[in-house]
């Protein structure tokens, strides 16, 4: 099964942009997860297992690393076309 799901990390630091940046770049390692960013949040598609592992070790990596943070996810349980705007 595809999973899809959309993640926006809040960390509490006033240099917010570097843990966020990290953590995007720490979801680019794995390779059969797709990730598309914009201004708002992050989206991530692949197999439901993988993405539900990802995000589960990186928000852990994230909150050792970083301490404080409060991460927004919202998922479904399919694929979608991640360059879909209107």
């Amino acid at each position: 099964m595809i999973l899809t799901a959309e993640i926006s990390m809040y960390p509490f630091t006033e240099n917010y942009l570097e843990p966020i940046q990290w953590f995007i770049k720490r979801l680019d390692s794995y390779p059969n997860i797709v990730r598309v960013t914009n201004a708002m949040a992050t989206q991530v598609q692949g197999d439901y297992q993988e993405v539900m592992s990802m995000l589960a070790t990186e928000m852990h990596s994230a909150h050792e690393k970083f301490g404080k943070a409060v991460f927004v996810c919202k998922f479904i349980g399919r694929e979608l076309d991640l360059s879909h705007s209107e």
